[in-house]
């Protein structure tokens, strides 16, 4: 039996994971959240892997408020760069497969295709940047790691731009949308399955991976999809309006859309319009 480590347990990825553990069986999982085990916390990861014998972390933690993280620069590298290296030089040491998830932040956004694995990185935020030497902290500290650069991740769980729509649309509130950056909407759902192939086929082609659904889409695109879904009378339907730029403090890839010819080679991707309406049913 194979024993596997998510932190960052109570996070939307971490909950998706845990709600399909059960049809793992041959998995024993170990679901720790940020107050369980604090991964910015060198000697508390290393007395967790001293005192367990664990195959795989999985890397769920991270600090992900792209606005916030532009004046709480310090707190975005301790949590995404700093702790990604003392979880990578843990695994090291104790023989541990790490799968940390980073972001198509990574990327400036001024591509015109999708942006492939081996593409030259320049984050134009502060969180794509504590995210990026996270993932170099990684790749210097340990070989037998998967690097899987999401994008747009939702779920039914934790706070995300999918469920603020959804509750706004239940206040009939109006909408104004931003059409600026072009990016795929990723549920989170089949991230948690394509971490679990990986796990369960004991796949070691280790290094970066590129996974989102399929497609491309705008926020607005993504809202007008997820207000269709709800299958509102029109009466009930919030107003929603299109804005071409929409003011914030952290830049944003204006294309961040991700090319998963790579991760094909594992699993079946679909398309975001398709994973979308499976988990509204």
């Amino acid at each position: 039996m194979k024993t596997v480590l998510v932190t960052g347990a109570n996070g939307q990825l971490g909950q998706c994971i845990q709600k399909i553990q059960n049809q793992h069986s041959g998995i024993n999982f170990h679901f720790k959240s940020s107050s369980e085990l604090d991964i910015t916390n060198r000697e508390a990861i290393n007395d967790y892997f001293s005192t367990h014998a664990i195959d795989y972390c999985v890397n769920c933690a991270a600090y992900t408020n792209v606005e916030l993280a532009e004046s709480e620069t310090d707190k975005a590298y301790l949590v995404n760069a700093e702790a990604a290296k003392h979880l990578a030089e843990a695994c090291a040491k104790h023989n541990t497969t790490l799968i940390h998830i980073s972001t198509d932040y990574v990327f400036d956004g001024t591509k015109t295709e999708p942006y492939l694995e081996t593409d030259q990185t320049n984050p134009i935020s502060v969180y794509g940047a504590s995210k990026l030497k996270g993932e170099q902290n990684i790749q210097e500290a340990i070989q037998n790691h998967f690097i899987i650069r999401t994008s747009w991740l939702y779920a039914e769980f934790g706070k995300n731009f999918y469920k603020t729509i959804l509750q706004k649309a239940k206040e009939k509130a109006n909408l104004t949308i931003t059409t600026e950056q072009k990016g795929t909407p990723t549920n989170a759902n089949d991230l948690a399955e394509l971490i679990l192939e990986i796990i369960n086929t004991e796949n070691t082609d280790y290094g970066i991976y590129h996974f989102s659904n399929e497609g491309e889409a705008t926020w607005y695109d993504f809202t007008k999809e997820i207000i269709k879904n709800l299958n509102l009378a029109s009466a009930e339907k919030p107003t929603l309006q299109s804005v071409a730029s929409y003011k914030t403090k952290a830049a944003r890839p204006e294309n961040s859309v991700l090319d998963k010819t790579k991760v094909r080679t594992i699993i079946q991707t679909i398309s975001w319009q398709e994973s979308l309406r499976n988990l509204m049913k």
